[in-house]
């Protein structure tokens, strides 16, 4: 008698099922690289994940490969964004810099983020932590109608709990308070002493950006705001590097530490562009009307005889893509005698190291100046990689010694300034929300130059030899960590 078996392995056909699943989404996903017109390093950094990394390359992409907000956030962007369009449409083109000044940067700046370079703001660099709180602290004592503060690290202890205290007391003599905190950067702080009691203190707390493991579902979890500015009274703004930490306190064991950096203060009309920049982020979170919440904002004060012209760049993955990189590569190209950088992390993309090695080629004096030791490993190793490039091509590179610099600047010719938020690494460039100012005077430039000089007197100058020496394991740690460069 013939008889028919059929042998049914319920755990092969899981195993072919999944492969076969997971081999479309991954020829998806390449696909969907393809079209999203990455640059290139970073499209074939995708590609060679899905290719090597069956199953976990797709979790990679889809925790960390797209910008996604969540369907509400989004909304919100698109509803804030349509404002400051109209913004931007109505706002003057013809100002008119000093001849000295870097020909039409700012009318391509302008392009890129919607603001124009307003004259006569009074600017003061404050070269370290200790006049920042301490001038800090004075415009809070002397606050009337309100204090609006972001920043992507606040951490208790030291003067950072001066300042929650100081803010508590101007909310209950009247003043009204708000502070918005990045999820991640602030999380102790959020879970710490100072949010509640100054929330219990009438202060308007607010998170910027949550973030979980169910939430990383419908958003990326690795977008951050990375902006640090404060407006007081529509007056008076600061922006810079610095986060609400005391480097007496954060991270003081780290062997990077203390932290090193800087901040502008600035009365004008510019405050104005610093408060439009907070108010749409904090509406874009709490869901408030960001066209009425302008129409509550005062003007700022602009009987200031200062000449400085300053102009705000807001940058980040709700704008423009890369619209702070195409500015930066613009500043490079523009230098003509000297361009100097000073920033924590230096993993540039193909395109600004090209511009880089070309400036130096050309004759332009190029300095970069970055810390000795830093708190990443992959970004130390990865940044270690271009200096042999950088260093061939003419590019003078220093290491800092007394601490992590974290101050992140930019001189041209003794005429302009880049200050703000903004790494020169693919995170700070395409992913984060950040804040760059493009200052066009010279005496604020030359304050900031000569700052830049005290960290040069504090540096070792990095040689060809010292590069040579280094470790294989180093080498080879640096060339790996190069390749993830694009992904970090």
């Amino acid at each position: 008698m013939l008889t028919w078996t059929f042998d049914f392995n319920f755990n092969s056909w899981v195993q072919w099922l999944i492969f076969i699943v997971d081999f479309i989404v991954r020829i998806w996903i390449c696909a969907r690289v393809i079209q999203r017109r990455l640059p290139a390093s970073v499209a074939w950094a995708w590609l060679g994940l899905m290719v090597s990394l069956p199953i976990a390359g797709t979790i990679l992409y889809w925790t960390f490969g797209e910008y996604r907000q969540g369907h509400r956030r989004m909304k919100r962007l698109r509803k804030v964004q349509e404002t400051l369009n109209r913004i931007a449409a109505v706002q003057p083109t013809d100002s008119i810099l000093n001849e000295h000044q870097q020909g039409d940067l700012h009318h391509a700046f302008q392009a890129l983020f919607g603001f124009s370079p307003k004259t006569g703001n009074r600017i003061q660099l404050l070269k370290d932590s200790d006049e920042a709180f301490q001038k800090l602290s004075e415009d809070i004592a002397k606050a009337k109608h309100t204090l609006d503060f972001e920043f992507y690290i606040w951490s208790d202890g030291g003067r950072a709990d001066k300042i929650a205290h100081e803010i508590i007391a101007a909310a209950q003599r009247g003043v009204r308070c708000r502070v918005l905190v990045d999820a991640i950067g602030s999380s102790k702080f959020i879970k710490g002493r100072n949010f509640k009691a100054m929330k219990q203190g009438g202060v308007k707390m607010t998170v910027a950006l949550p973030s979980g493991i169910l939430r990383s579902l419908i958003a990326r979890p690795d977008l951050r705001m990375h902006r640090k500015l404060v407006v007081i009274d529509d007056e008076i703004g600061y922006a810079g590097s610095m986060n609400l930490a005391d480097p007496l306190y954060f991270n003081a064991t780290s062997p990077a530490a203390p932290w090193i950096d800087a901040l502008a203060r600035i009365e004008g009309p510019s405050i104005a562009d610093l408060k439009t920049v907070f108010l749409s982020d904090w509406c874009v979170e709490t869901g408030s009307d960001f066209a009425k919440e302008l129409t509550k904002s005062k003007a700022p004060d602009d009987t200031h005889t200062k000449p400085a012209f300053v102009q705000c760049l807001p940058s980040g993955p709700a704008i423009k893509y890369s619209s702070i990189e195409q500015a930066l590569l613009m500043a490079i190209a523009s230098a003509q005698k000297e361009i100097v950088f000073t920033t924590p992390y230096f993993l540039p993309s193909e395109s600004m190291l090209y511009a880089l090695l070309a400036a130096a080629r050309r004759g332009v004096s190029t300095i970069l100046i970055v810390p000795a030791k830093i708190d990443s490993r992959i970004s130390h190793w990865a940044s270690r990689s271009f200096f042999e490039d950088l260093l061939l091509a003419g590019v003078q590179v220093a290491l800092y010694k007394p601490g992590l610099l974290h101050t992140k600047s930019i001189t041209i010719d003794d005429d302009v300034s880049l200050f703000g938020s903004v790494n020169l690494d693919p995170r700070s460039l395409r992913i984060n929300f950040e804040i760059t100012l493009a200052i066009y005077d010279r005496e604020f430039t030359q304050s900031l130059r000569d700052l830049q000089n005290e960290y040069l007197e504090n540096s070792d100058m990095y040689t060809i030899e010292a590069h040579e020496e280094r470790h294989t394991a180093e080498v080879w740690a640096g060339d790996l960590s190069r390749l993830v460069g694009p992904l970090l």
